[in-house]
């Protein structure tokens, strides 16, 4: 198969479901493949790593979206996410993300860990008593779109009440992050848009009226007190990109997750006895599984890749998803073990655009993962997971679960027990 049917197999329902078998296709080619005059598919982890911190290589400008997405402005979801730190380069992004980044520093997650923790826990409450007669409980709606939505939706000092209708309206806007929309999933994600901006236009004026100990206080009062540092549109744009990546990456990462840890049991016994162990497995799971599949690239001068010259203005595919099963940086990449040396996905990205709650993401995982194993007695599957269609972020739709009754421990009739020493590879 060659670089342009594999990518048109990638775009395909089937092939957005399940991209792994495709990424190998493309793999076979090399790890940088042509698949058309300016367009390029990368697969290999060094490649990916190195282009993503080249600054050679951003994000599409204004220009560059007139030319290849006429009549962007005129999409209230192109327009706002184009306005926000995830779809614009330097200098304009270093002056947004230093704006946002004080809420995000290693200190100040690590002092949300409580906050996390008592979250989650009463998420796993209600699980239980919903699935106490043996019903089946879905994973995404009752615990891994809440736990990370409550955490941002802190942080933004967004009022509980209103969190339920966030994940409508961040699935239909997130449609413009993929390859390939159609004019009815762009007419979604329009009202998504439109309706994601005029929450926090709200919000806003309440916050300049009663100013709080939140983000959205704090980033009002910068435009207000310097429009230069930061516009109005940039201020409602990046509202948005943080509520919705600050909770659609991690939702995603908890629910592929949950199904690779109930597919290995030894592996799940030890990780719900041993949460000491959580770093590691949630980077193995992020590399397994990534939430996010791929970013794209254009090229501002030459530069050579994958033994292949790249022209000024090559636009390139990075797959993610593939970069992290590359044999080349992990052998045996399509075995989950997360007792790997040296796992460093690239789920978050690398360079200037490095998700900047890669570690609170991070944090509602290593919390959630042990804690969910520890105290659902009866954790499988429930039936079949339904997937979202989609490339970009991969996740699923619902994951219908049992949970058992509440347990102090982990479950141990299914593998290794729970004060077992874990296996090394």
């Amino acid at each position: 198969m060659d670089p342009a049917d594999a990518l048109a197999l990638l775009m395909s329902p089937q092939g957005r479901v399940n991209p792994y078998p495709t990424y190998e296709r493309l793999r076979a080619h090399g790890p940088v493949v042509q698949a058309g005059p300016v367009f390029y598919a990368v697969t290999g982890y060094a490649e990916v790593d190195e282009i993503l911190r080249d600054p050679r290589f951003g994000v599409m400008d204004d220009e560059l979206r007139d030319q290849f997405l006429p009549g962007w402005r005129e999409s209230p979801a192109v327009a706002s996410i184009s306005r926000s730190m995830l779809r614009t380069n330097p200098p304009d992004h270093s002056r947004m993300r230093r704006l946002a980044a004080g809420a995000f520093t290693p200190r100040r997650i690590a002092a949300m860990r409580d906050v996390v923790v008592a979250q989650a826990a009463e998420l796993v409450d209600a699980m239980l008593e919903r699935g106490r007669d043996g019903e089946p409980v879905d994973f995404m709606a009752d615990f891994a779109y809440p736990l990370p939505v409550g955490v941002i939706c802190a942080l933004l000092g967004v009022p509980a009440a209103d969190r339920p209708q966030f994940r409508r309206w961040a699935a239909d806007l997130t449609g413009v992050l993929e390859p390939e929309i159609t004019p009815a999933e762009l007419a979604d994600a329009d009202r998504g848009a439109a309706e994601l901006r005029g929450y926090f236009t709200e919000l806003v004026a309440a916050r300049r009226r009663a100013p709080a100990d939140d983000l959205t206080t704090a980033l009002v009062q910068v435009h207000d007190s310097d429009g230069e540092r930061l516009s109005g549109d940039e201020l409602l744009s990046n509202l948005v990109i943080l509520l919705v990546a600050g909770f659609e990456t991690t939702t995603n990462l908890l629910g592929n997750g949950l199904v690779v840890l109930l597919g290995h049991p030894r592996a799940a016994a030890t990780l719900g006895g041993h949460p000491e162990f959580a770093p590691g497995y949630v980077d193995e799971l992020l590399r397994y599984d990534s939430p996010v599949q791929l970013t794209t690239r254009m090229s501002t001068a030459p530069a050579s890749y994958g033994g292949l010259d790249l022209p000024a203005g090559s636009w390139l595919m990075l797959m993610l998803g593939a970069a992290n099963r590359d044999p080349r940086r992990y052998p045996e990449p399509a075995r989950f073990d997360p007792w790997r040396p040296q796992i460093h996905p690239l789920s978050f990205g690398a360079g200037p655009h490095y998700c900047l709650g890669a570690g609170l993401a991070r944090l509602e995982a290593q919390v959630a993962f042990p804690l969910l194993l520890r105290r659902l007695s009866g954790l499988a599957l429930a039936g079949e997971p339904e997937r979202r269609v989609r490339l970009t972020l991969r996740g699923y739709a619902t994951l219908p679960v049992t949970v058992g009754d509440a347990a102090t421990g982990p479950r141990t009739d299914r593998g290794t027990p729970a004060g077992a020493a874990p296996a090394t590879p």
